[in-house]
């Protein structure tokens, strides 16, 4: 299999630095970010591979993807980035950083809110899937990362 490189998720919104043990900004948990530079690309693709997944689990929670092709053709017409190897929710999360406020017809982006959060305003759902986003990082954080002894112990 081709190594690709990955870039740092970094979004210049570190809360590792006052403190959190995962990043408000980047959701990567404390030690991530401060070995990053040292890390292997494959070291760097498990931490890509889990924060895309649990970023694609949150909006998918939320939205529908209806057309893929769609929804990357507005990427980039509205020059968007987006990380092209990842899914399509993770794209879909990209649009809404960039512009939420200034989407009214989310089809013509090739997706849809689901009937359960039609009413709310796409900022505030962007803001949702980004805490939500937090949380489920947080929560992984603190069942593999503080208690590893526990599973050391049950493995044997």
């Amino acid at each position: 299999m081709l190594e690709r490189a990955v870039k740092t998720p970094c979004i210049g919104v570190c809360s590792t630095g006052i403190g959190d043990s995962v990043c408000r900004g980047c959701k990567r948990f404390s030690h991530e970010v401060i070995d990053w530079n040292s890390y292997t690309i494959a070291q760097k693709q498990a931490v890509d591979s889990r924060l895309s997944g649990f970023l694609s689990q949150c909006v998918s929670n939320k939205l529908r993807v209806v057309d893929a092709a769609l929804l990357k053709w507005q990427l980039g017409v509205q020059q968007v980035r987006y990380v092209a190897h990842h899914d399509e929710y993770c794209w879909v999360f990209s649009l809404l950083k960039a512009g939420a406020g200034q989407i009214s017809d989310t089809r013509e982006f090739g997706f849809e809110v689901d009937l359960r959060y039609r009413e709310m305003p796409l900022l505030a759902l962007r803001e949702q899937i980004d805490q939500e986003f937090y949380i489920l990082s947080e929560a992984h954080y603190e069942r593999y990362m503080l208690t590893p002894d526990l599973f050391r112990e049950n493995s044997r």
